[in-house]
């Protein structure tokens, strides 16, 4: 008897195992593939935007999709963008989602959606949607948007209604009622004015409220603060508050992060006829993060505060002695001063130079001259320093910069500084992730030097353009890396055969830039796939021989292929017309013969001009709805 039971759980498992597998044959279950297929042909018959949901594959790989490891049910949906507009305003119907039982993130922007159909809202989606993102869409009124949310999503956390159309009226309020554990409301760039205050009041779990690029002056703001008692984030930047905005900040005592930027602030308040910034002792004594960006500070001065963690004033006019004053800011981890019109011969030794918590530092795009200042290197916590767009001197050999052994980014690109090829200031330099340095001068090392194995696995390093280009191979600290997804060496003179040893040990790479080198040889490439390699560009070199006939195996998945201004012979590999990502293929000013390209998929844009292409031209070929750019001069057709 026992036996027999024991039996009978084996085949109801089996057969429970069989149908699961049965359902899951594609990777995720059969019901949810073809719902996407449905969602496919209904919002772009072409299939461009979604050419890779294709019935025959693995939806839980496709672009745009999310599954649960464990369940293989999709758990997130992108469609941001993927409906033609030119089929007009789109009414939804949302029970196509209703496949989707356990969907926790559903993106609809960009998608020309003006409503819902009746009792047809996002109230019959999964009780498990916990973020819904409709920004870049055509909601212009209270019934528009009310029409999707007829019921109550008592589960969603997060809603994203940007860049509508969006007036103050009481939607809001009644979408309050029914969207009762809202932590995070996205309502940037509508055309709200202060009445919206009122309607806002009912969204008390609100933890973030973004409200900028509206035209809200502050009027009635204070009920907010009396309201909204757990808000932690607020952004208000690039409306129309003046100064007194601050005194109604005070009822926030959660707030950690404002951000003011783009406002008219200091309009108003002046203390013997300048202006100040001493406004901070007004905003909650909890506040880490505050951002002024586009704003008038000139002839401020920063109050003390012992609390503020981040700071972002760019593009901001700041008094000359900024840098030396807001040394009394000690919690301060971030500091980001780009395009402040700070100027002199000099960085000033004091001030900013105390900051010893500090780990990000933007000085970007100022009038910064001399060297880097030796108390640079107090700075020991840095992990960020952007110094880039300046005109700062010296050989970063000898600069504080050698200190600075917590570096994970450095960008010192369009300076006067003096870079050496070999990397030997940073080999200890462990955490350094990403060099940028184009424009500089690159200067080379003793070959003492050549050698050095690095301490760091650089993921983006690029040393571009450099001034004064040397006649030098590639670095050879290149040779010890093995993370690198970016590369740009281009315009440097390099000289050498192609370096196919950074594909080996790079199989990561994505972006490989090593255009107006020296580069000759053929190009040889390494015998297995490249999956990540989206853009390559060997361009204005001297290489030569045929462009390998098994490179669409190699670079599966590439979208930019730009090889011109070598000397490349023979025929153009006809899979490069059909590599299903590819979008810009430029092969002009070679000595190619012969073109074999099949039909082309996905190209917008394609340059053979000036090589010894012949015969007819293939009309059959070039005939696609995608071309938009089409090169065939200074050929023989």
């Amino acid at each position: 008897m026992m036996t027999k039971r024991i039996g009978a759980w084996m085949l109801l498992a089996l057969l429970t195992l069989f149908g699961e597998w049965h359902g899951r044959c594609y990777g995720c279950l059969e019901e949810e593939r073809i719902g996407l297929l449905e969602i496919k042909a209904l919002i772009h018959p072409d299939g461009f935007y979604l050419r890779d949901w294709v019935d025959s594959s693995n939806c839980c790989e496709w672009r745009r999709i999310e599954c649960d490891n464990t369940t293989r049910r999709v758990i997130q949906l992108s469609l941001l963008g993927a409906r033609v507009f030119r089929l007009g305003d789109w009414v939804l119907n949302a029970s196509l989602f209703q496949p989707f039982k356990e969907l926790q993130s559903l993106d609809l922007g960009w998608n020309g959606l003006v409503g819902c159909m009746e009792n047809e809202g996002f109230e019959v989606l999964s009780s498990k949607l916990r973020e819904l993102y409709l920004y870049y869409n055509r909601f212009n009124n209270d019934k528009s948007i009310l029409s999707c949310f007829n019921g109550n999503l008592s589960t969603l956390k997060s809603l994203d209604l940007s860049h509508n159309k969006l007036t103050a009226g009481s939607g809001l309020k009644v979408l309050s009622s029914r969207l009762k554990k809202l932590e995070n409301l996205h309502l940037s760039y509508n055309q709200y004015n202060d009445s919206i205050f009122p309607s806002l009041t009912g969204f008390s779990s609100l933890k973030s409220l973004d409200l900028s690029g509206n035209q809200l002056t502050g009027s009635g703001f204070e009920i907010i603060s009396s309201h909204l008692g757990k808000l932690e984030n607020l952004d208000l930047s690039y409306n129309i508050f003046i100064d007194n905005i601050f005194s109604h900040l005070r009822g926030l005592s959660s707030l950690k992060s404002l951000n003011l930027s783009g406002n008219m602030l200091l309009e108003s308040t002046t203390i013997n006829g300048l202006r100040t910034l001493e406004f901070l002792q007004s905003l909650p004594i909890s506040l880490k993060t505050l951002s002024l960006k586009d704003t008038n500070l000139s002839q401020g001065t920063f109050f003390n505060s012992s609390t503020l963690e981040e700071l972002h004033l760019d593009n901001t006019s700041l008094p000359i002695n900024f840098l030396q004053n807001i040394g009394a800011l000690l919690a301060l981890k971030v500091l980001s001063v780009a395009e402040c019109d700070l100027h002199g011969t000099t960085l000033p030794a004091q001030g900013w130079c105390e900051l010893k918590n500090l780990k990000q530092l933007d000085l970007a795009g100022n009038n910064l001259g001399g060297s880097l200042p030796d108390c640079l290197g107090n700075l020991s916590s840095l992990q960020l320093l952007d110094v880039s767009g300046n005109q700062f001197t010296g050989n970063i050999a000898s600069s504080s910069l050698t200190n600075l052994v917590s570096l994970e980014f450095l960008l010192l690109s369009n300076n006067l500084f003096e870079v050496p090829i070999s990397m030997k200031p940073f080999m200890n330099h462990s955490s350094l992730k990403f060099f940028f340095s184009k424009n500089n001068k690159l200067v080379t090392e003793p070959a003492a030097f050549d050698n050095l194995i690095p301490k760091f696995q650089l993921v983006f390093f690029s040393l571009s353009k450099t001034t004064e280009a040397l006649n030098v191979e590639i670095p050879d600290f290149l040779y010890n890396q093995y993370d690198l997804r970016v590369l740009d060496l281009s315009h440097n003179n390099i000289t050498g055969l192609f370096p196919s040893w950074l594909l080996k040990n790079n199989t990561r790479l994505e972006e490989l830039y090593l255009s107006e080198n020296s580069f000759v040889g053929t190009l040889q490439l390494l015998d297995h796939p490249y999956p990540n390699m989206i853009e390559l560009d060997i361009s204005n070199n001297n290489m030569i021989g045929q462009i390998p006939k098994d490179i669409c195996l190699i670079f599966q998945n590439i979208e930019d292929l730009s090889m011109a201004k070598n000397r490349f012979t023979g025929y153009i590999p006809s899979c490069l017309g059909n590599i299903s990502s590819l979008e810009i293929l430029d092969l002009s000013n070679n000595q190619l013969s012969t073109v074999k390209l099949e039909q082309l998929t996905t190209i917008w844009f394609l340059k053979l001009s000036n090589n010894n292409l012949g015969g007819k031209i293939p009309i059959s070929t070039f005939n696609s709805s995608n071309l938009v750019f089409l090169y065939l001069g200074g050929n023989n057709f």
